[in-house]
């Protein structure tokens, strides 16, 4: 696979694991739908300029895009909680990284009270 198709692909990923259409992305990231289309089929091959749209339209960190070798349903369900933050103010974050932990210790002593 080439460098474009791989962007594109990755793309893609991030847009479905927000939710978003390709319209919805096009619109965050100031462009046009049909280009968007584009992209992710990896027959544009886009600017960095562009590149960086698409990443600020997202709201992650730019090595978010080339994140691409690792394909599971582990890799999806972590761009999914990514995408969930993104954007959010740091005391948010905060407060989401909390509220997971004492899920996780729930979940932990649930378990170990049933063995």
């Amino acid at each position: 696979m080439n460098l474009p198709e791989s962007v594109g692909n990755r793309i893609r990923e991030l847009r479905k694991a927000k939710g978003w259409t390709q319209e919805q992305l096009a619109e965050a990231a100031g462009l046009h739908y049909s280009y968007i289309g584009g992209v992710e089929r990896g027959d544009r091959n886009i600017s960095l300029e562009t590149l960086e749209k698409i990443i600020n339209g997202f709201q992650v960190p730019a090595e978010e895009i080339f994140k691409f070798n690792e394909e599971s349903e582990y890799k999806r369900a972590l761009d999914e909680h990514i995408t969930l933050i993104s954007g959010k103010s740091a005391d948010e974050i905060a407060s989401l990284t909390k509220i997971n932990k004492e899920i996780l210790n729930t979940i932990e002593k649930l378990q170990k009270s049933s063995d």
